[in-house]
């Protein structure tokens, strides 16, 4: 464990912050664009915040990934869930079919899925699967702790070895999704914890289930939380005690990402649960991280405004899978379009002048 422990804070305390002079630099050209001060809103955000993270003022995405963390979770034993556990294995194997949601999404907007088992409560191999098995599914957090905190570790590294694996691939973007029955129950329960939310301010209906199901969902939750006492200060202990393989490995892609300057975009619930744990780690994390669409689950709207983000999209979905991500790549292409291609007021043949004011008190506001 001290081994893992020890790379795994190395690789937290080693995330840097952004570029700041490149962010100087794209907020000057972005302001020399012929349009009215900040009226591309987020798009220009959005290119400014990329030119921080890479050094480069001009960018383009050309190689955009979806990584998709699978795993099993025991609180399903309690009835939380609509689905079978059996689900998760099989929509596994669809998405690399591309028969799932994000699968369709990921292929209509020129983006690659890598699909990851962390804890699938089966045995079996698939070419297009890469096996990171921590094991067979998590316990039942009703009846005591979800993994042991080693386990946590070795799954938050697992995250982190995928984005060093999709970097050295040549993927400039990359987006976190799952796959887990149950784990709606598990990220309400980690979002609880981190943040003194109420459970029953944060527990959402997942993928639906009946009005009886829905108040055995708070309620295992509660308990979960009370037999357990995951430690608030301490997000490993916290994850390791109610959440599940998926979300700890999702925390480490978000961690993975901003050590090595990687773009990363947050999907929905669990996707965001995910990213606060990583922000808890480090907040620098959240330099890195953009974000998709707003997720009707209740408790997003809490992890989002813990980490002081807001969605760019508001499509009422709530599927997971990171299917959210391939659109917001799309969102940050048309970002990267503006920085790149638009004239400037001098290349339009304006006169700037009338701007010079405002110019000055929106640079004193950058940092």
């Amino acid at each position: 464990m001290d081994k893992n422990l020890n790379q795994l804070r190395n690789i937290i305390q080693g995330i840097e912050d952004l570029h700041k002079d490149s962010i100087l630099q794209a907020t000057d050209r972005m302001t020399s664009l012929a349009k009215p001060l900040k009226s591309l809103g987020k798009l220009e955000e959005i290119a400014i915040k990329l030119s921080g993270i890479t050094g480069e003022i001009k960018n383009n995405i050309n190689k955009k990934i979806v990584i998709i963390m699978c795993s099993d979770n025991g609180v399903v034993e309690e009835g939380v869930a609509s689905a079978p556990q059996s689900v998760t294995l099989a929509q596994t194997i669809n998405f690399t079919k591309g028969l799932t949601g994000v699968a369709v999404l990921a292929k209509a907007n020129n983006t690659d899925l890598m699909v990851i088992d962390v804890g699938i409560n089966c045995d079996f191999n698939h070419p297009k699967v890469i096996n990171k098995k921590i094991r067979k599914s998590t316990n039942n957090i009703a009846k005591g702790q979800a993994m042991s905190y080693e386990e946590a570790i070795k799954a938050i590294l697992v995250g982190i070895e995928a984005v060093k694996k999709a970097k050295e691939e040549g993927y400039e973007i990359l987006g976190v999704g799952e796959m887990g029955i149950g784990n709606t129950s598990t990220s309400s329960a980690v979002l609880s914890v981190l943040t003194g939310a109420k459970v029953e301010n944060v527990v959402g209906r997942g993928g639906g289930v009946t009005d009886e199901a829905f108040l055995r969902k708070i309620n295992v939750i509660k308990k979960a939380i009370k037999i357990n006492a995951p430690l608030k200060e301490d997000p490993i202990d916290v994850v390791s005690k109610v959440g599940g393989f998926d979300i700890a490995a999702m925390a480490g892609v978000f961690i993975g990402a901003a050590y090595y300057k990687v773009p990363v975009v947050i999907d929905g619930f669990i996707s965001v649960v995910a990213a606060l744990i990583a922000f808890r780690l480090n907040n620098k994390t959240r330099d890195y991280m953009f974000t998709s669409h707003g997720s009707r689950e209740i408790g997003f709207k809490v992890a989002m405004k813990e980490l002081e983000l807001s969605p760019i999209l508001n499509l009422d979905m709530a599927l997971g899978e990171g299917s959210g991500c391939p659109l917001s790549f799309s969102i940050i292409d048309s970002a990267c379009a503006v920085m790149n291609n638009m004239a400037t007021f001098e290349e339009a043949e304006i006169n700037d002048s009338y701007l010079d004011e405002l110019k000055i008190m929106d640079k004193r506001s950058i940092f």
